[in-house]
């Protein structure tokens, strides 16, 4: 073998970095960037941020990838392209416990970067949408077959969209549990959402008392009210001041005499959204006589909040992260004490549960509400809010 020239040398010592850079480089660049991108949404986050993340400089990153978008999009393409991947590898006609099985386990690996689909993805363009959706699509279709094997209802993919719900809210809370112990919640969740038949049960009809949706009585409140919508359909990145003054007949300047900056309209959305679901909840404990029905209460509410307050809450479940800290943390705590009233009663009627185990499962049950909503359209009725009811404690295992 010839010895290596001068030139080949003096490359090498140019760009150390080169004889030392991992083959799997691309593939670090996109768990990173995933993490990222879920934990400070698509807008705020930066590639420096991603980069570092790495260990390399910016200039590196741009050699894999020419923008965020790009690198966006193909973060939005990982989780959906491991999970189908993972179900090809699963043989026609196995199981329901093994496709959802290999399921769980590909979400649970990906958890810190699996949240870029369910809020971010909205950012894509519309045929990086539209590829996403195929997949996705395909994804649901396998799962669905598996439920229907197994417990044949005439469903529409509702329970297997609300399987995948349960299974994927382990990429939307920080709950400090291990991979293992994980997986098997969520799978003994996700199985409890199949066997559920979303017509059959009525719940004794449980009665929910939502408080009366907010009417705009001062400018400040107009300016609100018309920002919510325009978030939830576009992204608060996206909505600028100029719309939001059109909405309510303003200039862009005079809405500095009622919100210091846009930043404070979506810190406004957020607590509104918390005090609303926390009225809603006070109001629907009040005469429970148990545990299970202390879950049904709050199962059945935190259904019709989700129906009645949809883009409020789509704004303030997506746009948190983007809140600065001073401003999160009164939303942060709200959250905190809802999901400790949940734990508590989950873990009554559940006395084998302990606090992460309940934890878990009690955000599984929001993300049955998320996926089981999308597939209804968010359409209101007394009986699509019975049925996912219905699914979220199966989700919970009761």
């Amino acid at each position: 073998m010839a010895p290596a020239s001068p030139s080949a040398h003096s490359a090498a010592a140019a760009d150390p970095a080169s004889a030392t850079r991992p083959r799997n480089r691309k593939q670090l660049i996109v768990d990173a960037a995933g993490r990222v991108f879920s934990e400070r949404g698509y807008h705020a986050a930066s590639m420096e941020e991603v980069a570092a993340g790495v260990g390399i400089s910016a200039a590196a990153l741009y050699r894999h990838f020419p923008n965020k978008y790009a690198l966006f999009a193909e973060c939005a393409d990982v989780m959906v392209d491991g999970l189908v991947a993972a179900l090809d590898e699963v043989p026609s006609g196995a199981t329901l416990t093994n496709v959802l099985t290999a399921v769980t386990r590909i979400t649970v690996a990906h958890r810190a970067s699996g949240g870029v689909y369910r809020w971010e993805a909205r950012y894509l363009n519309r045929e990086d949408r539209r590829r996403l959706a195929v997949k996705f699509g395909r994804l649901v279709e396998r799962v669905d077959e598996a439920v229907q094997r197994e417990h044949p209802l005439p469903d529409e993919r509702l329970r297997a969209m609300a399987a995948l719900g349960a299974v994927g809210s382990i990429t939307m809370h920080h709950t400090s549990i291990a991979g293992r112990r994980a997986e098997e919640l969520l799978l003994a969740s996700a199985l409890g959402v199949a066997a559920t038949d979303p017509a059959a049960g009525r719940l004794g009809a449980h009665s929910v008392e939502l408080p009366a949706r907010p009417v705009p009585r001062t400018r400040r409140a107009e300016i609100l009210a018309a920002s919510v919508p325009l978030f939830a359909r576009d992204g608060f990145a996206s909505v600028t001041n100029g719309q939001i003054a059109q909405a309510v007949g303003l200039t862009p300047s005079a809405l500095y005499r009622h919100y210091p900056g846009k930043i404070d309209i979506l810190a406004a959305a957020c607590l509104q959204a918390a005090g609303l679901l926390a009225q809603g909840v006070e109001q629907s404990l009040r005469d429970v006589s148990g545990p299970h029905d202390a879950i049904v209460a709050l199962a059945a509410t935190y259904v019709a909040y989700s129906f009645e307050f949809t883009e409020l809450n789509s704004v303030a479940e997506a746009e948190l992260a983007g809140l600065p800290s001073g401003l999160r943390r009164s939303v942060v705590l709200a959250q905190r004490e809802h999901i400790a009233v949940w734990e508590q009663q989950l873990r009554l009627a559940r006395p084998e549960l302990d606090p992460r185990q309940a934890r878990v499962l009690v955000h599984a049950g929001f993300g049955v509400v998320v996926e089981a909503g999308r597939r209804l359209r968010w359409q209101d009725s007394p009986g699509h809010r019975e049925a996912v009811t219905a699914l979220v404690l199966g989700a919970l295992g009761l």
